[in-house]
Formats: structure tokens, sequence, C-alpha cells
């Protein structure tokens, strides 16, 4: 064997690393049922009332950051051991990707008059001529001027 594979094998802090990536790994599958039932919480909360409720966001954000800092120790990208070893996560600890609570608005029906936002092209062996004048509506004193100008010539 080679020196450093010997020292590797016989290092103590490797082997209790891995005793608690073990523990890691038990209390991840029990923090994920608990985030299941904070989910299922927060869809029957919602559909009730309407609105999402606060502390459960808070909880669940709290969870999704303790899962991500289990992950990150398993995968050797810390040396940072989570909770109980280290602070429990704040709730704004991963907010920054956070969606407002949307509005609720009443559907309006769309101005008859308005112009779509895109015009249909027409297909091939339409004969219709489509009108590109402006979509604005003419004021009747601007009509009565047009049927003046035609009256007189």
């Amino acid at each position: 064997m080679s020196d450093d594979l010997k020292e590797n094998v016989m290092d103590t802090n490797i082997w209790l690393r891995l005793v608690f990536m073990l523990v890691f790994a038990v209390i991840f599958g029990a923090t994920r049922l608990v985030l299941v039932v904070v989910i299922a919480a927060q869809f029957l909360w919602v559909l009730f009332t309407g609105k999402r409720n606060d502390k459960l966001l808070a909880f669940g954000s709290q969870l999704a950051t303790f899962i991500y800092q289990i992950y990150r120790y398993l995968s050797f990208n810390t040396e940072k051991r989570p909770f109980p070893f280290d602070d429990f996560p704040t709730a704004e600890a991963l907010l920054d990707d956070s969606v407002e609570e949307p509005v609720k608005e009443t559907a309006e029906p769309a101005p008859e008059n308005e112009a779509p936002a895109e015009a249909a092209e027409p297909e091939a062996g339409d004969d219709t001529i489509e009108e590109t004048s402006n979509t604005e509506e003419t004021s009747p004193e601007t009509d009565v001027e047009a049927a003046e100008k035609n009256k007189a010539e």
C-alpha cells in the first residue's frame, strides 16, 4: 500500500465523517417526510382560504434550507455540519427566489374596437384584402366633415 492510501484509511476524521453522514442520511429521510406534510398542509390552506399561510411558508423555507445544507455536507461540498451542530436555518435563508402572492383580478372583457396583438396572415388562396388603416375610431365630427366633402365634390 502506498503511504497516502495508508494515511487516508487510518485517518479517524474520515471515519468520523462517515458516522455523521449516516446520521444525516437518516435525518434527511425524516425531514423529507415532514416537508411533504408541510407541502400538503400549505396546499390545503390555499385551497380553502385562497391565501398562503406565512408560518408554513417560513417553516417550509427553513426545511428546504436544512435539506440543502444536508446535501452539501453529504456531497463533500462543505465541512460545516448542519443542525444540530449548527444553528437551524432562518426563514429568510433561501427567499431570494420567492414569488409574490398573486393578486386576484376580475376578468374584464376586451374592448371591441381593440386590434389583436398580432395580425393573422392570410392563408394561401385567400383573396380578402386587409385594411392597414389606423385602429383608432374616428370621431362623429370627422365623419360628418368627410360626408360634407363628398357632397361638395
